[in-house]
């Protein structure tokens, strides 16, 4: 069974085709790149494979279930563009509350370990609104993988992300995949995007234009993925 299937993925806003008959398969256990230029349609297929918005056409399986129904969305892990912080909270209680709302058996011994995790633990009683970008990243990334999700889908992680947070945010990706989790990531950072995925899905105005593995060109090469598209970027 595959992580996510889709098969003639429609989603139309209004009269505008955001989505236009978008079919492929994850495996379990892979990262996927998610790439295509502004507007392809990457934020919008993230969030119909979150169960946030309905395919208007087509059908959309995760783990064989439909993802808007409670049972599957409990598998899934979403971090969009913001980061699901409460500036208000301190980052221990944004993570405390957290594993209470994912129902963790001992959420105050979660909370510590994915603290000290994203080396945060120094930090606990300070707010998310003082934090670096890298620093909230990191914090909104623990609040996501402290449920184990068995897919995690990620919107842009990498961006505005200085060397050291965008290192321990692909060691945190890489250990969660090694764990055996589903990565749908997309980025515009190709490089990066190339070195953690095993496997690339470019969409090209809402279309698919390659699905499948990674190879060792596009690794050598990651801007060269784009000329699949059509038109060389």
């Amino acid at each position: 069974m595959s992580a996510i299937e889709a098969r003639g993925l429609t989603r139309f806003f209004g009269v505008y085709a955001a989505l236009r008959n978008v079919t492929f398969a994850v495996p379990p256990g892979q990262c996927v790149a998610l790439l295509g230029r502004n507007g392809a349609g990457k934020t919008t297929l993230l969030r119909l494979v979150a169960g946030i918005h309905a395919p208007s056409e087509g059908t959309l399986e995760v783990f064989g279930g439909d993802p808007g129904t409670p049972s599957t969305r409990r598998a899934i892990g979403f971090l969009g563009h913001g980061s699901g912080l409460y500036d208000e909270l301190s980052a221990e209680e944004n993570l405390m509350l957290a594993a209470r709302v994912y129902g963790l058996p001992d959420p105050a011994a979660a909370t510590r370990r994915w603290l000290e995790r994203v080396d945060l633990d120094r930090l606990a009683r300070s707010r998310p609104g003082e934090f670096s970008r890298g620093m909230r990243q990191r914090l909104a990334l623990a609040r996501v993988l402290l449920a184990q999700p068995k897919l995690l889908l990620l919107d842009e992680p990498l961006t505005a992300l200085d060397d050291r947070a965008s290192r321990m945010v692909r060691e945190l990706l890489d250990d969660a995949r090694r764990a055996g989790t589903t990565i749908l990531m997309s980025t515009h950072h190709l490089s990066e995007g190339m070195e953690i995925a095993s496997h690339i899905l470019l969409l090209d105005r809402g279309r698919v234009a390659y699905s499948g593995e990674r190879t060792a060109a596009m690794l050598a090469n990651p801007a060269a993925v784009y000329e699949l598209c059509g038109d060389a970027a």
